[in-house]
């Protein structure tokens, strides 16, 4: 009797920790989804608001007024959209050819793409900036999706999801009935990929979406920023309207918001699957 009691109180004990944690990471969305609706006196009065108010409509205004926020909107839309076609696309190419084909030098090859991953990010500052500068491309929306088409993340999930989930037989019936490479592709491996490129197609989206330092480095005209460096140009020592700042912030979220409650499951299934060869 006594060993159940402790079971249960064990058991709520852990629910009340979880809940509170899930508490814990929700308040600063909740917080921003409140201040966005209110001005800036609001938000800094003694206690905070703690519910939405009538100012939204006002603070969408000012940040129409202080930065070209639907076009940066658009764009961050466009890059990210872009982004995510050609990486689904390159790394899946290339996960494939590591998986299924052989070559000289494919294991060599294979380790070099995996050590980019060891790599810190500052690293390929300003060696990207002087790639993106002598192709002309400084303030261009492509130096923003085309240098990470291929990333080595993508192409280790295609080639470890591929040796899963593609029987070789599979491809080798299709070549003896003469089925040529791109048809073998197309027509049969991608169909089999959707779970990782699902998986692949959401974690690339929110990263491109989420990208700060990428544009900080290339993009120099505001009408080209993408919504992470326009939010960020709103900000000033003396004259930062919070609650403008706080709208925008809601409405880049809101997507991410929706799109991960949408492919949560694809996430989790795409990256387990394909983590483990059967």
């Amino acid at each position: 009797m006594n060993a159940r009691r402790n079971t249960v109180r064990a058991t709520w004990a852990a629910y009340a920790l979880i809940g509170a944690g899930a508490l814990l990471m929700l308040a600063p969305f909740w917080f921003m989804f409140v201040f966005a609706t209110h001005s800036r006196t609001e938000i800094f009065s003694v206690p905070p608001p703690m519910w939405f108010g009538d100012d939204l409509l006002n603070n969408l205004r000012i940040l129409g007024e202080r930065i070209p926020f639907w076009r940066n909107l658009g764009w961050s839309v466009y890059v990210a959209l872009a982004s995510t076609a050609l990486t689904l696309l390159f790394c899946s190419m290339g996960g494939y050819a590591f998986a299924m084909f052989e070559f000289r030098f494919k294991k060599a090859l294979f380790a070099l793409v995996i050590g980019t991953m060891l790599l810190p990010s500052f690293m390929s500052m300003i060696p990207t900036f002087m790639i993106m500068d002598a192709l002309g491309w400084i303030d261009q929306p492509r130096a923003l999706y085309i240098p990470g088409a291929a990333s080595a993340f993508g192409i280790f999930l295609m080639r470890q999801y591929v040796l899963s989930a593609v029987p070789r037989e599979l491809i080798e019936a299709a070549r003896m009935d003469g089925c040529g490479e791109l048809g073998i592709y197309a027509r049969i491996v991608l169909p089999l990929l959707k779970p990782a490129l699902g998986t692949l197609g959401l974690v690339t989206f929110i990263g491109s979406w989420n990208n700060f330092i990428g544009p900080l480095i290339v993009m120099r005209s505001p009408d080209n920023y993408t919504l992470p460096l326009a939010l960020r140009s709103l900000q000033s020592p003396a004259d930062t309207e919070w609650g403008a700042l706080m709208a925008g912030a809601a409405v880049a979220t809101l997507p991410l918001l929706v799109l991960y409650t949408l492919a949560s499951r694809q996430l989790i299934a795409g990256l387990t699957v394909g983590a483990v060869k059967q």
